[in-house]
């Protein structure tokens, strides 16, 4: 549960207080970056992944009106982003922080809840392991834990889940552009374009559950 309580660390720190006011624009996260991811989704020359189209009307359509908050955003959170103390169930080190600015708490969350909607071959999800067996949280448990730290937060939904699935997506169809141009070098062996209609799928079927 280290991963929770840092998270809500971070985002309980008030910009202003250290400074980092202006690290971003404040207000209207969701729709700002609904409108970048889609625009860059418009402009790839990716293959057509119909589930990703789809995914962004709905989130155009289902966008909540914005609340005002404000936090740091990390854009990067998860679980290979931090450095966890050696013997203390504690994170000691958040890094990279290229993707990082003001915006909203739970698009932190939304992002990092991902890996309870994705599978292992996924770009390492937890989908369908034994979490009791691998002494990891259920989802349920790690949303509580974090917001234990955050109570005057609105509930995480569907949406949130899903617009950092869609995010995700849009991610791997530059890394796919990239490689394709000859600017950048191969996924590991995996295949972006596949990666990124898996996430988009992954998003359809968390906005199915709701």
């Amino acid at each position: 549960m280290g991963l929770a309580d840092a998270m809500a660390a971070m985002h309980n720190v008030r910009p202003e207080a250290v400074g980092l006011e202006d690290f971003g624009k404040p207000g209207n996260y969701f729709a700002r970056q609904i409108a970048r991811w889609s625009r860059q989704w418009e402009e790839s020359q990716s293959d057509p992944i119909p589930e990703l189209d789809e995914l962004s009307a709905w989130l155009v359509e289902h966008q909540p009106q914005d609340d005002g908050r404000v936090s740091l955003a990390h854009g990067d959170y998860r679980m290979g982003n931090v450095i966890f103390h050696p013997t203390e169930p504690r994170v000691e080190a958040i890094l990279d922080w290229e993707l990082s600015t003001l915006g909203h708490p739970l698009a932190d969350l939304g992002y990092c809840c991902m890996a309870w909607h994705t599978a292992p071959e996924e770009y390492g999800g937890l989908l369908g392991l034994d979490l009791a067996a691998e002494n990891l949280p259920t989802e349920e448990a790690f949303v509580e834990r974090y917001m234990s730290h955050c109570p005057d937060l609105p509930p995480l939904t569907s949406f949130h889940k899903a617009f950092a699935l869609f995010r995700f997506s849009v991610i791997w169809v530059g890394i796919a552009d990239r490689v394709r141009a000859g600017n950048a070098a191969g996924a590991g062996g995996a295949d972006p374009v596949h990666l990124a209609r898996c996430f988009a799928r992954r998003g359809l079927e968390v906005i199915e559950r709701g």
